[in-house]
C-alpha cells in the first residue's frame, strides 16, 4: 500500500530521524534557557483560583519547540535528494509562525480574545482558500459544506487544544499522540506522506520541552506553543482525513476532543462564559480529586497508546470496528478521570 509520493519520502527516513533528535536536543536546552530568561524578566503565569499550579511558573516554553523545528527542517533541507515537502506542509509551517507571533503578544499583553479569534480564523482561511488541502469531491447536495465543515473544525481544534493545556505534560503528551500516531499511519498506509517529515521533527522537539514540562513544570507551554501547535496537529489530522484516513483522524485526537466539547457543551447548558478560565475538564476534575499532575497524564497517556494502536489498525480496513474502540477507551478514561476512586465527581 505504499504509493510512489510516499517511497520519495521513505528514503530520507534515515535523515528524518536525525533531524528530529536535533530538534529534540535543542528544544530541550532552548526550553531550560528559556525558563530562566523568563523568570528573570517576570513573564510568569501567577497562580488563581481556576490554576492547577501553586507557583508562579515561567511561560513561553512554546519558543524552545519552535526553535527546535526549525532546526530540525533546516538539517531536513540541506539534503533535499532525500527528503522532499509539500507545498501544504510549508504553507503549515508558515501560517503556524504567525499565528506563533500574535499569540506570543498575548502571552506578554494579553490580546482580547476577538484578536485572536480573528488571527486563527485568518490563517485557516488563508490556507484552505490557497488549495493546499486536497480533499476529493463530495457528491451530492451537501458537498458545499466540505469547505465551511473544514473550517470550523480547525478553528475549534487549534483552540481546544490552547483550552486543554491545564495541568504539567498533558499538551505535550497530546501532541507526540498525534505526531507519532500519524506517522505510523502514513509509514502502514502511504497515505497523507507529506506530513512524515513535520510529525517526526515536531515529535522530537515536543520531547524536549517535555523534560522540563512535566511535572513540576520549569516552565509553560504558553499560548505562543499551544495556538500554532494546535494549528499544525490541526492540519495533519485534516490532511489524513482528506486522504482517506478519516477514521484515523477522528481516533488520534479523540480524547481531546471528547473531554473539551463536553466540557464546553456542559458550560454553554449552564450559560456561563466559555472563553474565560474553569477547572472543569475532566483531567482537572481528577486532580481535584487528588491524582497529581503526572498521575492524570500517565493515565492519559496509557489510553492515547490504545488510540494510536486503533488509529493504525483503522488504517488497514478496519475503521468502524476501531472507531467503535476508540468509542469505549474514550468512554473508560473520561469516566475514571471523573471519578478516579470511584466515587462520583
Amino acid at each position: 500500500m505504499f504509493d510512489e509520493k510516499f517511497m520519495l519520502n521513505a528514503t530520507g527516513i534515515s535523515i528524518t530521524f536525525i533531524a528530529s533528535a536535533l530538534s529534540a536536543a535543542l528544544s530541550c536546552a532552548a526550553t531550560y534557557y528559556l525558563s530562566r530568561v523568563m523568570q528573570q524578566r517576570g513573564i510568569v503565569a501567577t497562580p488563581t483560583a481556576r490554576s492547577s499550579h501553586s507557583t508562579a511558573t515561567p511561560v513561553g516554553g512554546g519558543l524552545a519547540i519552535i526553535a527546535g523545528v526549525v532546526a530540525g527542517f533546516l538539517l531536513l533541507f540541506i539534503d533535499d535528494q532525500a527528503v522532499t515537502f509539500s507545498s501544504g506542509a510549508l504553507a503549515a509551517m508558515s501560517f503556524s509562525a504567525f499565528l506563533a507571533g500574535v499569540s506570543l503578544l498575548d502571552d506578554v499583553k494579553d490580546l482580547p480574545v476577538s484578536v485572536r479569534l480573528a488571527a486563527q480564523a485568518l490563517a485557516t482561511a488563508g490556507f484552505l482558500a490557497a488549495g493546499f488541502l486536497e480533499i476529493p469531491p463530495v457528491p451530492g447536495p451537501t458537498a458545499w459544506m466540505i469547505w465551511p465543515a473544514a473550517f470550523l473544525v480547525w478553528v475549534w481544534f487549534t483552540n481546544l487544544y490552547n483550552f486543554m493545556d491545564g495541568i504539567d505534560g498533558i499538551a505535550g503528551t497530546e501532541a507526540l499522540t498525534i505526531t507519532l500516531g500519524a506517522a505510523l499511519v502514513t509509514w502502514m498506509s502511504g497515505h497523507a506522506a507529506e506530513i512524515l517529515n513535520p510529525a517526526l521533527v515536531i515529535a522530537g522537539a515536543v520531547i524536549g520541552f517535555l523534560v522540563w514540562n512535566w511535572h513540576p513544570a520549569r516552565i509553560f507551554l504558553g499560548d505562543v506553543g499551544s495556538i500554532p501547535l494546535g494549528f499544525v496537529l490541526g492540519w495533519m489530522l485534516l490532511a489524513l482525513a482528506a486522504d482517506g484516513e478519516w477514521a484515523a483522524a477522528a481516533i488520534l485526537p479523540a480524547y481531546y476532543l471528547a473531554d473539551a466539547t463536553i466540557t464546553l457543551g456542559r458550560r454553554l447548558q449552564r450559560g456561563e462564559k466559555v472563553w474565560q478560565a474553569h477547572k472543569e475538564h475532566f483531567y482537572q476534575r481528577a486532580h481535584q480529586a487528588g491524582l497529581s499532575h503526572s498521575q492524570v497524564v500517565l493515565r492519559i497517556a496509557f489510553a492515547n497508546v490504545c488510540l494510536i494502536g486503533l488509529a493504525a489498525w483503522a488504517s488497514q480496513g478496519n475503521a468502524i470496528a476501531a472507531v467503535a474502540g476508540a468509542v469505549i477507551v474514550v468512554g473508560i478514561l473520561l469516566r475514571h478521570l471523573a471519578s478516579p476512586g470511584g466515587r462520583s465527581s
